[in-house]
């Protein structure tokens, strides 16, 4: 069970999230005040792995809660190559620049791993109900701390460590958002999260399977045994999750 999930109240909350029609974590920490402040306005869309919900310096003009499905964030550098600095999905949302006060996206948001289901929400609607509360403001803001903690996360891991221990990582940040223990990703997709080689991406999958923590399939891995990744992704891993228990789940 993922850090994210691994809390007494999950059951609790995820009722309360059904009751609201989403399966979206961070709504279901919301107040039922905060929650009415948003709900008339909430859009129901379907997300295909490979969409683009938002291109980096795009316009943002939702709030974007998903219910399933995980969105890569990505970078661009030289104009083609694409880095990874994080993952958002059922426990937050997409669109936090514009509580920040920007308008435009600074990265390229790609749906990933599985099929997606979200309620999204007008700009402006939600610049009104956090203008009407300052609790709803204060979460929205809290996991755009959390976020933030993850992207720092990356930076320094990417800076410090080796693939093995970056990709050990990556695998749980997926393992936290798939339902189940499969995470449908190709060796490609892993290579952008980790900006580096196929072939190293393919030794790294190897020495993880070595040890038993998973195993690859083409286009899949499975985790195996969750407390090995862990292990091995050492403080790679846990201090934005630590962040979103304090901040979000209150």
């Amino acid at each position: 069970m993922s850090l994210l999930q691994d809390h007494a109240g999950f059951v609790n909350r995820a009722a309360a999230a059904g009751r609201r029609m989403s399966a979206n974590l961070f709504l279901a920490n919301l107040s039922e005040a905060d929650f009415a402040l948003l709900s008339a306005h909430f859009e129901r869309v379907s997300i295909a792995v490979g969409d683009v919900i938002v291109p980096a310096g795009g316009r943002i003009e939702h709030l974007t809660f998903l219910d399933s499905g995980i969105a890569a964030l990505l970078d661009t550098i030289e104009g083609e190559r694409l880095h990874a600095v994080g993952l958002i999905g059922n426990e937050g949302y997409l669109g936090w620049p514009v509580l920040l006060g920007d308008d435009r996206s600074p990265y390229t948001t790609i749906l990933r791993a599985e099929a997606g289901t979200a309620l999204r929400i007008p700009v402006d609607r939600v610049l009104e109900a956090a203008d009407q509360s300052d609790t709803l403001r204060q979460a929205l803001l809290r996991f755009v701390e959390v976020f933030m903690i993850q992207m720092g996360r990356t930076v320094v891991s990417a800076l410090g460590h080796s693939v093995e221990r970056r990709l050990a990582r990556w695998i749980l940040l997926y393992h936290d958002r798939v339902r189940g223990d499969e995470i449908t990703m190709t060796h490609e997709e892993f290579r952008i999260m980790l900006g580096v080689r196929r072939s190293s991406i393919t030794d790294a999958l190897h020495r993880l399977e070595e040890q038993h923590a998973i195993r690859s399939v083409r286009g899949r891995v499975i985790v195996r045994e969750r407390e090995k990744l862990l292990a091995l992704a050492a403080d790679t891993y846990g201090s934005a999750e630590a962040a979103y228990e304090r901040l979000v789940r209150v």
